[in-house]
């Protein structure tokens, strides 16, 4: 018996667990009904268990081979982590799945319920061969990692070392909706996904009757020579090869047609490649926008928030990872990325810390086109079932290798 014939003989529990968090999305950092499944699926199985404070996160740690003797210290131990994230979305699911979510305004349109559902699966067949591990293995079950930095917090609370030892190699996984064909493994050494900013500006003039504009301060017409300021500026102070994403997503002035308003709002995201183009990018952005306020005898307002930086996986563990996922699966199943992605993910605080690896596994449809199928974040992104067994197969094989070549080479 192979590993992905055991995981094959999960998919349906794994498909049921997909599905039962599917219909139930939680969003942000607290998710107890999602915490609750992933104890369920747990449950008997010989891991340590520890549950977040600040959060609902889970940390699950399986002692491998016989483990630590009865006074015995774990650390000095080899260890690896595999990472899930657990939360979902504010969208509106638009799919008409028959396991389409029943939370109002809120849905799985990211996947995370398949990383969930995969890792659980991992879990039980790690637990099938915990007298085999070489080591310890962690799985990080985390939430918030749509923008509320669930990483930080599981981090803060000491995932890494919670095996006595810290660990020595961290993999997470990512299923997509598009890009990709179905079943194509995804892996690229080095900058894999974007660092992610926000911007928030608000311009403050003074309100007025709109026929006598030059009685006001009108922050309208400020605001939107900086929306197309900010496009310029990206072509004009950037290097094309080092590329920068600005979009704006909010902007937002006035309640009636004939009344200039106090103030408008202007709200981006903003996606950047390398460290020297994000610290370029928090001091350009200030500068332009006052210089425009400035010019216009207005006041502004520019919040530049750090969220998430870029996503650098390690060439080693990426080349392991290659090497697993082309014994498990054949080496048609991987594509390596030649470019990053202009995605952001938090799993980057993770690889800051410990070598390590993220992982694309596409969720397309079979048969489907993936270049026009809805991405992640659509309210119409599908994700295919069929890949469950797969992903928690190739997390559990992942931990398994590393484990025999961190024990050799100690």
């Amino acid at each position: 018996m192979t590993i992905t014939t055991d995981a094959k003989d999960l998919q349906e529990d794994l498909v049921r667990l997909r599905h039962d968090l599917h219909r139930q999305p939680e969003i942000g950092l607290h998710l107890p009904r999602t915490q609750e499944r992933v104890l369920e699926a747990l449950e008997g199985l010989p891991f340590e268990i520890t549950l977040g404070t600040d959060t609902t996160s889970v940390t699950a740690v399986l002692r491998g081979g016989t483990g630590p003797e009865e006074g015995q210290e774990a650390a000095g131990r080899p260890a690896v982590l595999l990472r899930a994230d657990m939360d979902g979305l504010p969208v509106q699911e638009k799919t008409g799945v028959d396991f389409t979510s029943r939370a109002d305004g809120a849905m799985h349109a990211c996947g995370h319920d398949l990383h969930t559902s995969m890792l659980a699966g991992a879990a039980t067949l790690l637990a099938e061969k915990r007298h085999q591990l070489a080591g310890d293995v962690v799985l990080m079950f985390q939430p918030g990692e749509e923008g509320f930095d669930g990483a930080s917090y599981m981090l803060r609370e000491g995932v890494l070392e919670a095996a006595g030892s810290r660990v020595q190699a961290a993999y997470g996984m990512h299923v997509f909706s598009s890009l990709e064909p179905h079943g194509t493994f995804c892996t690229k050494p080095g900058v894999m996904l974007s660092a992610s900013d926000g911007l928030e500006v608000t311009v403050l003039g003074a309100g007025g009757h709109g026929s006598a504009p030059h009685s006001a301060k009108d922050p309208v017409t400020v605001a939107a020579e900086m929306v197309t300021a900010l496009q310029v500026m990206v072509t004009r102070q950037f290097n094309m090869f080092d590329p920068v994403v600005l979009s704006v997503g909010v902007l937002h002035a006035g309640t009636k047609r004939n009344v200039i308003p106090e103030s408008a709002r202007i709200e981006a995201t903003i996606r950047t490649f390398s460290e020297a183009s994000r610290l370029k990018m928090m001091e350009a952005i200030p500068r332009l926008l006052k210089g425009i306020a400035a010019a216009h005898g207005v006041d502004v307002a520019v919040d530049y928030l750090q969220e998430y930086p870029l996503t650098i996986t390690n060439e080693d563990e990426t080349h392991t990872a290659e090497k697993v996922i082309g014994n498990l699966f054949g080496e048609r199943r991987l594509s390596r990325w030649a470019t990053p992605l202009s995605g952001s993910e938090d799993f980057s605080r993770v690889l800051a810390e410990v070598p390590g690896t993220f992982i694309g596994l596409s969720a397309v449809a079979p048969g489907a086109d993936h270049a026009t199928s809805p991405f992640n974040h659509s309210p119409y992104a599908t994700f295919d079932d069929g890949v469950l067994a797969d992903g928690a197969a190739l997390y559990a094989q992942l931990a398994i290798s590393r484990l025999e070549t961190l024990a050799a080479a100690s």
